[in-house]
């Protein structure tokens, strides 16, 4: 399946890409994330700690064991703060 992805922030920087659409065969965000970490070093400097970037897939938050059936878009990001 074809999926949009969207980097936001420091995920964005270390990645060195806003967005792409990838070819993936991944069922789960989880898998997903393996894919990309297996790509290349940078996607592995982004995904490094899991626990601190936040998902979203069509625009709504989720874990790393969300499926990806039907999802256009999957979007990474770090925690927001606000002030």
């Amino acid at each position: 399946m074809k999926l949009d992805i969207v980097y936001f922030a420091w995920v964005r920087e270390r990645i060195g890409l806003p967005r792409e659409t990838v070819e993936t065969d991944a069922r789960t965000v989880r898998e997903l994330v393996a894919e990309l970490t297996a790509r290349e070093d940078r996607y592995a400097a982004a995904f490094v700690d899991m626990d601190v970037v936040k998902v979203a897939i069509d625009q709504e938050l989720v874990d790393l064991d969300a499926p990806l059936a039907d999802v256009r878009e999957v979007a990474f990001f770090p925690p927001m703060t606000g002030g």
